[in-house]
């Protein structure tokens, strides 16, 4: 069904102009955030503890809000795999291409803001070699097509299913990083129940983030950079990656505080980013967990 409805909108893109995919998905969104009140439940507690001392209108707003956004992210995926358009900035990339020069490869540290899916362009469209970590739902036919697409273009994809036993895969992660290749995944999603975390501080409350992409950087040698998509335009991007992170230990005894030293600081720049783009942020499990005093 989903797969017919989006070709149905794609060819009525092309007859009448993609405002037809718009159209529709703030329909959709709208419908959601109605009907969807667990999820809206995780929005609505969300923004309570970004912006505290807010009305019950100006939070529902604002899950109405972070719902359209997000509708219209998963449109320009479609948009920019059938009419192959997309435009962007970039702030740091001269980090990136620096960084590679030494052979090592580099890990990039994405999140669930903005679109990874137009960041991932972006680097295959410069030529590198690009892994990319996904996690993966049953049922979920729209990222099966986006996943199809991205392998399409030529990028690695290593799936990361919710119940599964084997591990990350580490392995042939590292031996991709060690080719000079890009390993990317999200630093802020759990996908199994057995995978290995970390206790960080987030908004003032206890959340739990993978230690995986860092566990990467301290045996590979590689180094980590923050990358954000944002959206500023209609299919249009900026693109910022942060100066290099290497995770060090000296002893083995000291590698869980690199690690955690780790994933504090990609916490504290993930934060700062949800606080400059409060409405692109695309977590609609629950995330914020115990509260700190």
């Amino acid at each position: 069904m989903v797969n017919f409805l989006y070709t149905l909108f794609a060819s009525l893109s092309r007859l009448v102009g993609p405002w037809i995919f718009s159209a529709a998905g703030l329909i959709i969104s709208t419908g959601f955030f109605l009907c969807a009140r667990r999820r809206v439940a995780v929005s609505l507690y969300f923004y309570q503890n970004l912006f505290p001392g807010k009305g019950w209108l100006f939070y529902n707003l604002c899950a109405l809000k972070q719902f359209n956004n997000f509708s219209k992210v998963h449109i320009e995926r479609m948009l920019f795999q059938d009419l192959k358009k997309l435009t962007y900035s970039s702030d740091g990339w001269e980090r990136i291409v620096e960084v590679l020069k030494n052979g090592k490869g580099a890990i990039i540290l994405t999140s669930h803001m903005g679109n990874w899916e137009a960041a991932a362009h972006f680097f295959k469209d410069r030529g590198l070699d690009l892994m990319l970590y996904m996690g993966s739902r049953e049922k979920e036919q729209l990222e099966k097509m986006q996943k199809k697409g991205l392998i399409q273009s030529g990028i690695t994809i290593s799936t990361v299913g919710q119940d599964m036993d084997s591990p990350f895969g580490l392995l042939d992660g590292i031996n991709f990083l060690k080719k000079g290749g890009i390993v990317a995944m999200a630093g802020d999603r759990i996908w199994r129940s057995d995978q290995r975390v970390v206790t960080v501080s987030f908004l003032g409350h206890e959340v739990i983030l993978p230690e995986t992409p860092h566990y990467f950087a301290l045996l590979s040698g590689a180094p980590i950079l923050y990358f954000f998509a944002f959206r500023n335009g209609k299919i249009s991007y900026h693109f910022t990656a942060s100066e290099p992170v290497y995770v060090k230990a000296s002893a083995r005894a000291e590698r869980s505080k690199a690690v955690q030293d780790s994933v504090n600081a990609y916490a504290g720049a993930l934060e700062k980013q949800v606080c400059e783009h409060p409405f692109e942020w695309y977590h609609f499990d629950p995330f914020l967990g115990k509260k700190l005093s």
